[in-house]
């Protein structure tokens, strides 16, 4: 007869389950220490990151992409290059925006006042204020992923997340 201790799996003496799991877990952090070494997350990602967390707002209606002329209109032979034509909507809002080389112009419908945040990633937030025929510019021209986020005296309304 043996005087080896079994676990009575017939699987021998290895190392139980909770010790592979405490080994698992310890090679995970090392690997963690590791990766924020050797290549550590970019602080303008980081940033990214916490900003887009700190946008998500729970009473704000999301206002889908309904027309954008690089998708939906008709090519014009011999046009010069065209701004950019976009149109988002949330239940009654309707937000008309024009990319240009000079910055956005734009018009909220049914006109009201409004004050428009055009967020762009890392950078800053540029806000524009919409006249009492619901019209703005901003003198901004995204060149990377932008929103736009509406506050009028009734509700917020934000875009989903485009590329200029």
């Amino acid at each position: 007869m043996s005087d080896d201790i079994s676990d009575g799996t017939g699987l021998g003496d290895g190392p139980g389950v909770e010790e592979e799991l405490l080994e698992e877990e310890l090679l995970e952090e090392e690997l963690r220490q590791a990766a924020s070494l050797l290549d550590p997350v970019p602080p303008a990602l980081l940033q990214s990151a916490v900003d887009a967390f700190a946008l998500r707002d729970l009473e704000a209606r999301v206002a889908g992409l309904t027309f954008d002329s690089l998708v939906d209109a008709i090519p014009v032979r011999g046009a010069a290059a065209a701004p950019r034509m976009l149109t988002f909507t949330a239940g009654e809002v309707t937000l008309d925006v024009e990319l240009t080389e000079d910055g956005l112009i734009g018009q909220v419908l049914p006109p009201a006042p409004a004050r428009i945040e055009v967020l762009t990633g890392p950078r800053p937030s540029t806000t524009a204020t919409a006249d009492d025929m619901g019209r703005f510019t901003a003198p901004v021209t995204p060149s990377g992923p932008f929103a736009l986020r509406l506050h009028t005296t009734d509700e917020t309304v934000m875009t989903e997340w485009l590329r200029a």
